[in-house]
This record gives C-alpha cells, sequence and structure tokens, in this order.
C-alpha cells in the first residue's frame, strides 16, 4: 500500500480516484509516500526517507520548500488553470467592485433596517454612491497565462479595450487569447496605457513589490488594481500612499493584511479566488491523478521543481532518477545502471533534472549504483 497524508481537507472526488486497493489515504496516515495539501504550510516540516512527491491543489506553492524538496528528490506537482475560471468570475466582480462603491453601499443600506422611508431614503442616499462603467475604458492584464488570459478575453466580452503583457506567454495562452487583445512587449506600456490593472503573475523575485511608488507614478491618474494572484506584488505602503493623494482610484485585493484593512479606497477580499466548489473539485482531480501517475508509472507532469517526463512503460522494472542537470548525466547513469535498457526519458528545469529508465532483469542493483552517482538526489525502482 502506499500512504498518501492529506494535510488540509481535499475534495472527495479527488482522493476517491485514489484506487483504494493500492493506496491508504487520510489525514493521519504515517510515513506517507505522497502528500496532498491546499494551504497548510510545510516549511518547517521534516520529510521522511519515504515521500516521493507533495501534490498541491492550486497553483501557488509558496506554502511549500520547493528547492529544499528538490535536493531530497521529493517532486513538487501543482494543478495550473484547475482553479482558473473561479479566479476570472472572481475578477470580473473585482472590476466592478472597483469601479462602483459596491460595499459601501450595501453597509450605508444595511443601516436603514428598522427605519421608516426606507425607498426614500435610498433614492436621496444613493448619489454618493456612484461610480464609472468600464465599457470602452482600457484593461491592462500582467500575465496572460491561465487566468489572466481568461481575464482578458472576458474584458473584451464586456466592451473593454485589453491590453497585455507576458514575457513567457506560451503558445497553447497565445492560442486561446481574444485576437482583439493588444500584446505589450513590457509592464511598463501597460502601466502606463491602462485605466484598470489586473495582476495575475506569480511571486518571483522579478514581480516582488512590483506596484510601488516608482511604477505607479507612469500609472494614469485615477488608475484602478486589482490584485488577485499574490499579496507581495504590491507594495501596500505605496498603494495606500497613492490612494490618498487621488492617484489611485480603487485597490481591490484578495489578499487583507494589517495595513490593508479598513482603509478608504482599498477593497478587501478575503483570499477568495478560488474558494469555488468547482474550483476545489477541479483542482483535487487534477492532483490526485497527477499522483497516481508519478507514483504508479514515474511520469511527471505540472512539477514546479522537476521537468515533465512521461514515457509508455516497457522492460521488466522502471528506475526514476532526481538529480543534478549535467552534461553527461544520461551517460553516466546508463553506464552506472549495468543492465538492459529498453527506455530512457530525461529532461532538465533549471539545475536540476529527472530521468526514468525502463529495464529489464533485476533493477535492485541498478538502483544502488545509480544512486551512489554524485549527481543523484535519489534513485528509486518502481
Amino acid at each position: 500500500m502506499k500512504n498518501v497524508l492529506c494535510l488540509n481537507k481535499i475534495a472527495a472526488i479527488g482522493t476517491d480516484l485514489l484506487d483504494k486497493n493500492v493506496y491508504n489515504v487520510g489525514t493521519e496516515v504515517a510515513n506517507p509516500d505522497a502528500i496532498m495539501v491546499r494551504s497548510a504550510a510545510m516549511h518547517e516540516m521534516e520529510f521522511g526517507a519515504e515521500l516521493k512527491a507533495i501534490a498541491r491543489a492550486g497553483a501557488g506553492v509558496n506554502n511549500i520548500p520547493v528547492d529544499r524538496c528538490a535536493k531530497e528528490g521529493i517532486v513538487v506537482f501543482n494543478t495550473p488553470g484547475a482553479n482558473a475560471n473561479g479566479v476570472k468570475e472572481l475578477s470580473v466582480c473585482a472590476l466592478m467592485l472597483a469601479s462602483r462603491d459596491i460595499a459601501g453601499a450595501m453597509k450605508w443600506a444595511e443601516t436603514l433596517a428598522g427605519t421608516e422611508g426606507v425607498a426614500k431614503a435610498v433614492e436621496a442616499g444613493k448619489s454618493k454612491f456612484a461610480g464609472v462603467e468600464v465599457k470602452g475604458k482600457t484593461l491592462g492584464i500582467i500575465g496572460l497565462g491561465a487566468i489572466g488570459a481568461l481575464v482578458a478575453n472576458a474584458g473584451i466580452a464586456l466592451g473593454m479595450k485589453v491590453i497585455g503583457c507576458d514575457p513567457f506567454m506560451s503558445v497553447d495562452a497565445a492560442w486561446k487569447l481574444d485576437p482583439a487583445v493588444e500584446k505589450a512587449t513590457t509592464f511598463a506600456e501597460v502601466f502606463e496605457k491602462a485605466d484598470y490593472i489586473s495582476l495575475h503573475v506569480p511571486a518571483t523575485k522579478d514581480t516582488k513589490g512590483m506596484i510601488n511608488a516608482e511604477t505607479i507614478a507612469t500609472m494614469k491618474n485615477g488608475v484602478r488594481v486589482i490584485n488577485l494572484a499574490r499579496a507581495d506584488l504590491v507594495n501596500n505602503a505605496d498603494i495606500k500612499a497613492a490612494i490618498a493623494d487621488g492617484k489611485v482610484a480603487k485597490y481591490v485585493t484578495d489578499f487583507p493584511t494589517e495595513e490593508t484593512v479598513g482603509v478608504e479606497g482599498i477593497v478587501a477580499i478575503p483570499h477568495l479566488g478560488a474558494s469555488t466548489a468547482e474550483s476545489e473539485d477541479n483542482c483535487a482531480v487534477m492532483a490526485a491523478l497527477q499522483l497516481d501517475d508519478f507514483l504508479r508509472n514515474g511520469n511527471i507532469k505540472n512539477s514546479v521543481n522537476f521537468a515533465n517526463v512521461s514515457m509508455a512503460r516497457s522492460g521488466d522494472a522502471r528506475i526514476c532518477v532526481l538529480s543534478a542537470a549535467t552534461d553527461t548525466l544520461v551517460a553516466d547513469i546508463t553506464a552506472a545502471a549495468g543492465v538492459a535498457i529498453v527506455g530512457i526519458a530525461s529532461k532538465a528545469r533549471g539545475e536540476n533534472a529527472y530521468t526514468i529508465i525502463d529495464v529489464n532483469g533485476d533493477a535492485s542493483a541498478a538502483v544502488a549504483n545509480i544512486a551512489a552517482l554524485d549527481s543523484v538526489y535519489r534513485a528509486y525502482a518502481i
């Protein structure tokens, strides 16, 4: 039996896909071969020798020590695109929240409870909540991946002009993008032209704090900023200052902090981007299927620390090799194996590499020889 530990509640539609004759799945499982997680913090966790994979039911992996996992030969998966529609729909809502003081108006309407003449009071007081329409305005999209492309297309459907930038846009994402979306070559071009800016990039050394006093200064007066991606893409002190002086008309964030809650001009949503039943189901299903294919067949799809590698099985056994990427890796592995190799696939991602080898005969000696190589983090047979 393979043990799968769930650190958070994972939708049963996903965990039920793991064959009960093969997998022992639960929240109290000891010595796990794999972990399924949503938001639980894992940076301080010690991982057992049996752990081969961690599957994040969602896109972000900030709660997982990805680099440490790689060096310990643990593959970290995520589920890109599984929650994209849920975040896209909240992004459309955020456009409206950025345009009209809907939240404030609803709070004010609630204060009329128990009073007489509510309808008359509403007509007299509604003017202070008037806003603007999105039609005809320019929506700037930072990041045109699974979510950003959907938001861009939604903007076109709403009658907006849309400009987007993504230096790493995949061919698949490009095919899904409405041809009316203008492609910018730099984020700066988006900042300069947009009336609304919606962020859809991961938090990296290049994107953290990308919305700051310097970049805000290049934006239109009265710009409206939406951040449903990552908290640290926006410098909170700088956006608050820009709201106070009128440069930014509204900031909508899915990541409330002590600095942003209760601030006039900031709409703080309690991290609801992927909080739909459908998103949770989709993420759980994708995570479970990826884990199953990896644990049974050694195939990797949607890993964040190793390259995607898959191959139809042949031979008597399959050896999985997680290692540093070197120029002579494949030659070193095949020389060390010492058995008949009937299939091999290898690919590097950054400084890490993943290799699968199908062999005939007893694989135990081959595993030991390969694991002894200086570049290899871990090797095992399935």
